[in-house]
C-alpha cells in the first residue's frame, strides 16, 4: 500500500508536465511532479488520505509513535519505537506530538527529496542502478570497508525483483517511512569529534553535509558541541587542574597522589579553588572551534578533494593542519590557560591581570612557551584518535551492523572513550613537556629550557615514568568528560532544533 501511493516514475517529468503542473496551481491536488513525494494527478492527495487513515488506527487525525508502529506493522514494515519518534520530530511543525495530514504529506515530501539526492550520489555509474560494487565504493570512501556479501546483504533488504540492483522506485520505498537513510546513517551516527570533549580539542573535524551547510543547520551542532565541552570542561575541570600541578609539580622526592593533591589545593585555597584556569579553558572553546571549522573546510579545498566526505588520510591532513591553525591562533590562551591554574591565591585577580603581568615581566614571547611540543603532538593525538576510532567502527559494523548502522549510546560512548584515550596516550609526554615549559615563569628561579633539554632532564632525574606525571587524573575524567558532553550535547541539539544525527 505504501508503494501504491507514490510516483513510479524515474526520469525527469516531460516538458509538458511543467504546463500541466503550473495550469492545476489553482488545484489543491496539484504537486510538482516527481519533485516532491508524489507525481501530479487528480487521485493523489487522495492516496495519501487513505495511507493516512490506514495509518491512524485510533482515528483521531494525528499520527503519534503508537499510530504509526501499529498501523505500518500491519503494512508489513517494522520499525524501532526510536525510529518512529526521529519521524514524528522530523514532521512535527507544531510541537503537538503527532503528525495531521498536511504533516504527513510535508514530511514525505522533504524526506524523498533527501532520499533522491543520497540515491544520486550512491549511483555512480549514473545509470539509475545501485550495485553491490557501488555500495562498497560509497562505503570505501568513508573509510568503511564491507565484503562483496555484506553488499549484497544490504541490497536483498532492498532489492524487490531480485535483479540485485537497487532502482530508485525500490530504493524510496523502503526508505520513505524509515528515519534515515540506509547509507548516510553511518556517517551520520558515527560522528564523534564534536560531541565528546575531554579538554584537548585536537581532534579531526567532523564531516558536514551539502544539506547542513545549505540550512544552516553546521553552526547549530558546532554551537551545540561548545556548549557540551563548556559543561563537560566545568563538571570535570577539578581533575584536569590536579593533572596540570602533577605535570609541573610532581617528581621523586615530591610524590603527588590524587587524594593528596586535592587536599592541597582545598587547604591552599578552598574549594573554589579546584576550578582555577576552567573560565579561560571554557573561554577558548568558541573561537577554537570557529577557527578550526572554517581552516578545515578551506584545506579541503586545497587537498583538492570534490567529494562530499574526505577519505580517511585526507580528513588526517586536513583536520591536522586545521588544528594547528587553530592553535596557534589561540595559544596564547592555553599560557594562560596553565599560569591561571597553578597560580596561589592572591597572584593575580583575573585573566587579565594575569596576562598583562606576564607581558610585563617576560614579554610577548612567553606567550607561546611550550608551542613546538603543543605543535608536534597534534599528530599523534588527532591520528591515533581517528585511527583507533575507524578501527573499531569497522569491527563493529562487520559484526554487529546487520539491519541498522545504529551502534546505540553505549557502543559510540565506548568507542569514543577508547579512541580519546589512546590519542592522549601517545601524545601525553609532548603534553607534559608542553605544560611545563608554559609554566617556567610561574616557579621562582626556574632556568629557561628547551623542548629537548626538558626531555632529557625528565629522562635523566625521573625516568621514563617522568613523562606520565598526571597521567591518572587526566584517564579519571575522560570517561565523565565523554558522557557529559554527550548528554548535553543531545539536550542542546533538540533545544537548537537540530535534526538527529
Amino acid at each position: 500500500m505504501v508503494s501504491s501511493v507514490l510516483c513510479r516514475c524515474v526520469a525527469s517529468p516531460p516538458p509538458d508536465a511543467a504546463a500541466t503542473a503550473s495550469s492545476s496551481a489553482s488545484s489543491p491536488a496539484s504537486v510538482d511532479p516527481c519533485g516532491g513525494a508524489v507525481c501530479g494527478g487528480p487521485d493523489h492527495r487522495l492516496r495519501l488520505w487513505s495511507l493516512f487513515q490506514t495509518l491512524d488506527v485510533n482515528r483521531d487525525g494525528g499520527l503519534c509513535v503508537n499510530d504509526l508502529a501499529v498501523g505500518l506493522r500491519r503494512l508489513g514494515l517494522h520499525r524501532t519505537e526510536g525510529e518512529l519518534q526521529k519521524i514524528v520530530q522530523a514532521g512535527d511543525k507544531d510541537l503537538d506530538g503527532q503528525l495531521d495530514f498536511e504533516e504527513f504529506v510535508h514530511y514525505l515530501q522533504d524526506h524523498e527529496k533527501k532520499l533522491r539526492l543520497v540515491f544520486k550520489s550512491l549511483d555512480k555509474k549514473n545509470d539509475g542502478r545501485i550495485d553491490a560494487q557501488e555500495i562498497m565504493q560509497s562505503l570505501r570512501d568513508l573509510g568503511v570497508k564491507i565484503s562483496e556479501q555484506q553488499a549484497e546483504k544490504i541490497l536483498k533488504s532492498m532489492d524487490k525483483n531480485g535483479t540485485m540492483t537497487i532502482d530508485w522506485n525500490e530504493w524510496r520505498d523502503y526508505h520513505l517511512l524509515h528515519p534515515v537513510e540506509n547509507i548516510p546513517e553511518i556517517i551520520l551516527y558515527w560522528k564523534h569529534s564534536t560531541i565528546f570533549d575531554v579538554g584537548e580539542n585536537l581532534t579531526v573535524p567532523d564531516e558536514f553535509t551539502v544539506e547542513e551547510r545549505q540550512t544552516g543547520m553546521w553552526w547549530r551542532h558546532l554551537v551545540a558541541g561548545g556548549g557540551a565541552g563548556a559543561v563537560s570542561r566545568t563538571c570535570t575541570a577539578p581533575l584536569d587542574r590536579l593533572k596540570v600541578l602533577m605535570q609541573v609539580h610532581a617528581s621523586r622526592s615530591n610524590n603527588m597522589c590524587i587524594v593528596g593533591g586535592f587536599t592541597q589545593m582545598i587547604r591552599e585555597g578552598g574549594a573554589k579553588s579546584l576550578w582555577r584556569g576552567n573560565g579561560i579553558n571554557v573561554l577558548k572553546i568558541a573561537p577554537e572551534s570557529a577557527i578550526k571549522f572554517m581552516a578545515y573546510e578551506q584545506i579541503k579545498r586545497l587537498v583538492g578533494s570534490d567529494q562530499e566526505t574526505l577519505r580517511i588520510h585526507e580528513r588526517l591532513v586536513a583536520g591536522s593542519l586545521a588544528g594547528a591553525i587553530a592553535q596557534s591562533s589561540i595559544y596564547p590562551m592555553e599560557v594562560l590557560k596553565t599560569r591561571m591554574a597553578l597560580r596561589k591565591t592572591g597572584q593575580y585577580s583575573g585573566m587579565l591581570d594575569c596576562a598583562r603581568k606576564i607581558l610585563a615581566r617576560e614579554g610577548m614571547a612567553a606567550f607561546y612557551k611550550g608551542y613546538v611540543p603543543n605543535m608536534l603532538g597534534i599528530i599523534p593525538y588527532a591520528g591515533i584518535d581517528l585511527a583507533v576510532y575507524e578501527t573499531l567502527k569497522n569491527a563493529w559494523l562487520q559484526r554487529y551492523a546487520v539491519n541498522s548502522a545504529d551502534p546505540g549510546v553505549f557502543v559510540l560512548l565506548a568507542c569514543g572513550t577508547m579512541s580519546s584515550t589512546c590519542g592522549q596516550l601517545a601524545s601525553y609526554p609532548l603534553a607534559l613537556v608542553r605544560t611545563r615549559m608554559q609554566a617556567q615563569a610561574s616557579i621562582e628561579g626556574a632556568p629557561e629550557v628547551t623542548m629537548s633539554s626538558l626531555f632529557k632532564q625528565i629522562l635523566r632525574t625521573e625516568g621514563a615514568f617522568g613523562l606520565y606525571r598526571g597521567l591518572a587524573p587526566n584517564f579519571m575524567k575522560v570517561i565523565p568528560a565523554v558522557s557529559i558532553s554527550y548528554v548535553v550535547y543531545e539536550n542542546l541539539k533538540i533545544t537548537l532544533g537540530v535534526q538527529s544525527r
